[in-house]
């Protein structure tokens, strides 16, 4: 089993660009490629860029949550202020979260994670609510 701790993290928010999952969500590689072409068109279009430029450090999110009833990814950063545009803000609150901490390429690193976090920890830890990963710091949260 792949190694997790439980921290208690403060409240923050995140400043967000998402699409809704169309795959299967225990289908990891169809997942990745629909972020793969999403984060494509938020590249050509110049949001992702907008979205980096206002992040506060260097850190990328890729967050899963339940929006309308159905899942979302989210392209995120934590933004030192909101963008104007069609971004949402995510916000988490102050709880203790699970961390899950791995190394692997970027373009991997989301169906790793997301494999390691739903099939081996998650259903062994009760009382979450959300679940979200960090790819440029190469680590994964759940609440």
């Amino acid at each position: 089993m792949i190694d997790y701790t439980l921290e208690h993290k403060n409240s923050f928010i995140l400043s967000a660009y998402g699409f809704p999952i169309q795959a299967s969500l225990q289908d990891y590689h169809s997942l990745a490629l629909e972020r793969e072409v999403f984060e494509t068109s938020l590249q050509k279009n110049g949001r992702l860029a907008k979205l980096k430029k206002s992040a506060k450090n260097e850190r990328e999110w890729s967050v899963h949550t339940d929006y309308l009833g159905k899942p979302w990814n989210y392209f995120a950063v934590e933004s030192r202020k909101g963008l104007k545009e069609d971004c949402r803000l995510l916000k988490f609150p102050e709880n203790n979260y699970i961390v899950i901490a791995d190394t692997a390429d970027k373009g991997k690193i989301f169906e790793h994670l997301s494999y390691q976090a739903f099939r081996k920890i998650l259903p062994k830890v009760v009382d979450y609510a959300l679940s979200w990963w960090s790819t440029s710091c190469l680590s994964t949260r759940a609440s």
